[in-house]
């Protein structure tokens, strides 16, 4: 699959089946992503994959922050049961959650940075999943700004960033391409710094 072709056609993916992708293929699509440009080549993203019983955790985790963030304020405790238990239900049925992040650096320029390579470093693991065949979809719930969350992962909020969770799997439908809008470029050719 040509460059192109891959970034044209890929879409994001909700719907999985249930089948695992197997984990050296895993393996070589974030291997793939590693190739994305970071600053001092630093490469500061790291990837856990939550999967199988792991899987039932990571959403227990969800479940937790999404109530005490209140997403059920005000539904009875019914209603409340029910919703949760159809989030758990769908994200146990996603085969795999890559989750991403990358340690806080105190110097606020280079933290941007390596939070810049890490968003390209994730574009080009689902660009290597598309061409083989593996869907995706990067997720940037609030649950990944929960300290407890993070703790409960086994991370630590003051010294580790989120940067989003990559849902994936082998598509079980693809949706439709959605138009984009033609990108307006502004070129500056003469001389802008007026002096006073």
């Amino acid at each position: 699959m040509k460059v192109v072709d891959a970034i044209q056609t890929r879409r994001s993916i909700h719907d999985f089946k249930k089948q695992l992708v197997n984990e050296a293929v895993l393996q070589e699509i974030f291997q793939i992503a590693s190739w994305a440009p970071n600053h001092r080549l630093k490469e500061p993203w790291n990837v856990m994959v939550f999967q199988k019983e792991g899987a039932q955790s990571y959403a227990d985790l969800v479940i937790e922050s999404y109530l005490k963030q209140g997403f059920a304020k005000g539904y009875s405790a019914a209603k409340t049961d029910k919703m949760m238990n159809g989030i758990k239900r769908f994200l146990i049925n996603i085969p795999h959650h890559a989750l991403v992040y990358l340690d806080r650096d105190p110097d606020l320029h280079k933290f941007e940075e390596d939070y810049s390579a890490v968003c390209a470093f994730i574009q080009n693991a689902q660009l290597a999943a598309w061409e083989r065949g593996v869907g995706a979809l990067w997720t940037t719930s609030p649950y990944i700004h929960d300290p407890e969350f993070i703790k409960g992962i086994g991370l630590h909020p003051a010294s580790h960033k989120v940067a989003g969770v990559i849902q994936m799997g082998y598509p079980a439908r693809i949706p439709e391409p959605k138009a984009r809008r033609k990108v307006q470029l502004t070129f500056q050719s003469e001389s802008f710094n007026k002096k006073i």
